[in-house]
C-alpha cells in the first residue's frame, strides 16, 4: 500500500512516499480503507520528535491520526463494524508506527465510530481529533452547563471553531479571541468575537463585567497566563499548555474514545457542528500540507486525500 512514513525525525522534508505491506489485522482491528486523512499541529510535532519520550517508536513511521473512509475488513472479535461501513477515527495507539496517511489503516474499534450522515468524507476527516479536543475540554475538564459564559482562546482554528459551536449546543454563551479577520467566521459560529493584543482583558471584561465561568486556552503563552483573571469566582481553566497546571487549571491531552466520537457524530448530525475544511493536498504532497499547518495551525483545518 501507499503511505507517507518517516524514517527519522525532521523537517516536512523527511516525509516519503513508500510502499509498506497491508497492515495485520488484531481481532479487535478493523480494517479502514482511507478516503482522507487529517492533518494536525500534532503530527509535525510528532515528525520533528517532540513526544519522542512520551511514546515508544518505531521506524518507518506512518504519520497522521486521522481518518475518514470505509471499513474493509473486521477482525474476528469485532461486532461494531461490517465492512462498507463509513467510519472516522482518531487513529492513536500506544506506540508510534502506524498512523492515518496511507491507503489502508488498522484501526482499533475503540478509535472509531460511524461516519456522520450529514458531513462528506473531506469534511468528516477534520472531526475526530480537533472535535473530540475540545468536546473532552468542554464536558469532562470545565463541564459547561447551560448559561455559562465561556472564553474560547484561538477560537477561529480548527480545535477553537469546534470549542464555539460544542459550547454554543451546550447551551453556553460563547466569547472567543481571534484576529480581526476572522470575526465574522466566530460570529456565524454564534461567538462573541474579541481581538488578541493589548488590552484583551478590557475587552472581554467590557463583554462579561462579572468575569467568565469558563476558559479554554489554546494559545498558551501570555494568552494562558492572563486567563485566571478574567474568570469570576470558581471559575473553570483548561488548557492544551501543561502550564496551566501551575495555574491551578486543568491539563487537555486527547484520548481516543469511541462514545465521545460517536456523540460529536451526533452533533453534526444534529446541525450543532460543522466542520470548516481550509485546504486540501493530494497524499503525496503531504510535506506541503505540514508546511500550510506550521504557518497556518492557528486557523486551518487541512486534510490529504489518499
Amino acid at each position: 500500500m501507499k503511505a507517507i512514513a518517516i524514517q527519522r525525525y525532521g523537517g516536512p522534508e523527511v516525509l516519503e512516499l513508500m510502499d509498506l505491506p497491508e497492515p495485520r489485522l488484531g481481532p479487535d482491528v478493523v480494517l479502514v480503507r482511507v478516503r482522507y486523512a487529517g492533518v494536525n499541529p500534532a503530527d509535525w510535532k510528532i515528525r520533528e520528535g517532540y513526544i519522542d519520550d512520551w511514546f515508544e517508536s518505531h521506524f518507518p513511521m506512518v504519520m497522521g491520526c486521522d481518518l475518514s473512509g470505509v471499513v474493509e475488513r473486521t477482525g474476528l472479535g469485532v461486532t461494531e463494524f461490517v465492512p462498507g461501513d463509513e467510519v472516522v477515527g482518531y487513529v492513536r495507539a500506544d506506540h508510534m508506527q502506524r498512523g492515518t496517511y496511507g491507503e489502508l489503516v488498522a484501526a482499533p474499534v475503540r478509535t472509531l465510530a460511524h461516519k456522520p450522515r450529514s458531513l462528506g468524507a473531506r469534511e468528516a476527516a477534520g472531526l475526530p481529533a480537533a472535535g473530540l479536543t475540545a468536546y473532552q475540554a468542554l464536558r469532562r475538564h470545565l463541564e459547561i452547563v447551560a448559561g455559562d459564559v465561556l472564553l474560547v482562546h484561538a477560537a477561529a482554528g480548527g480545535v477553537g471553531s469546534l470549542a464555539v459551536q460544542i459550547g454554543r449546543a451546550l447551551g453556553a454563551r460563547v466569547i472567543g479571541t481571534a484576529g480581526e479577520r476572522n470575526h465574522d467566521f466566530l460570529r456565524s459560529l454564534g461567538a462573541e468575537p474579541v481581538t488578541y493584543g493589548p488590552g484583551l482583558a478590557d475587552r472581554v471584561r467590557a463583554l462579561a463585567p462579572e468575569g467568565v465561568d469558563a476558559v479554554f486556552d489554546l494559545m498558551g503563552g501570555d494568552t494562558l497566563a492572563g486567563s485566571p483573571a478574567l474568570l469570576r469566582p470558581g471559575g473553570r481553566l483548561a488548557s492544551i499548555s501543561g502550564d496551566v497546571t501551575g495555574l491551578g487549571g486543568r491539563y487537555v491531552f486527547v484520548r481516543p474514545d469511541p462514545r465521545d466520537l460517536a456523540e460529536l457524530a451526533a452533533m453534526a448530525d444534529r446541525g450543532e457542528v460543522q466542520v470548516h475544511v481550509s485546504a486540501e493536498f493530494p497524499l503525496a504532497d503531504a510535506a506541503r500540507a505540514h508546511e500550510r499547518q506550521l504557518i497556518f495551525f492557528i486557523s486551518d483545518c487541512v486534510v490529504l486525500g489518499v
